[in-house]
Formats: C-alpha cells, structure tokens, sequence
C-alpha cells in the first residue's frame, strides 16, 4: 500500500542521515544549537536502533509546529532519542492509562 511505501521511504531517509552522520569525519558536529565532538555524535549515532528510528518517527507524526529545516529536526530528535524514548513513553502510558502511573 502507498501508506507502507510512505514509512518504508521516511524510515530509509533516518538511516541515510543516520550513516551521513556516522561516516562524517569532522572534530565537530552542530547539533540543536550546540557544537559536539564529532565522536561523541558518531558514538551516539552507532547506539541508535530500530526502537529508536521509530519513536522519531512517531514524534515527527504528532508535531503540528512548523520545522524549517527537517535535517536539522531530526539530526536533533536521533541525537537525544536515546536520552528522551523513556520519559516519552512513560509519560504517554501514564496520561492513556493513569491506573498504571507509578
């Protein structure tokens, strides 16, 4: 189905910025904002899976703000995923199920 096709195409767009990302060699990456090491990125960057690409994209469905540069976007998102998927999940469990809130 075209809906498929869509995901399919948005997921295999994260990997190719997920892998640009991991094979640039510069001392510094800016992201958000904020200038890192670029082996701190690259680090971050090789830790992501496909968990991850998915809670981006499930971000990326339910932001109604207008994003002016999507790369930058999510350069951002994929750098903190692994900081924020937690907190993210936990708070939507508790706000759909609040019995379940600890």
């Amino acid at each position: 189905s075209s809906a498929a096709s869509d995901v399919y195409k948005r997921q295999d767009e994260i990997v190719d910025l997920i892998v640009e990302t991991v094979m640039c060699k510069s001392d510094k990456v800016l992201i958000a904002s904020n200038w890192y090491s670029g082996a701190l990125v690259r680090g971050k960057f090789m830790k992501l899976d496909y968990s991850h690409v998915e809670y981006v994209l499930h971000c990326l469905e339910g932001n109604t703000s207008k994003i002016k540069n999507i790369k930058k976007y999510l350069l951002a998102a994929l750098f903190n995923a692994p900081s924020t998927i937690s907190g993210y999940y936990r708070a939507e469990v508790n706000h759909d199920m609040p019995w379940l809130a600890r």
